[in-house]
């Protein structure tokens, strides 16, 4: 496997981190609270996680 190209890498973090605060941006517009806000995105996690499990 070769190694990811450094402008694919900063691009996809960029991304990332757009998309984080677009997020964050859109829950306080909305009214909801950052903490029902991390809430959902640990519940969402846990459901992922318990779905993606290999025993």
């Amino acid at each position: 496997m070769q190694p990811m190209p450094l402008p694919h890498f900063l691009m996809m973090l960029l991304a990332v981190i757009a998309a984080a605060g677009l997020t964050i941006f859109l829950a306080v517009q909305s009214g909801l609270s950052l903490a029902v806000l991390g809430l959902g995105a640990l519940i969402g996690a846990g459901l992922i996680r318990m779905l993606a499990r290999v025993e």
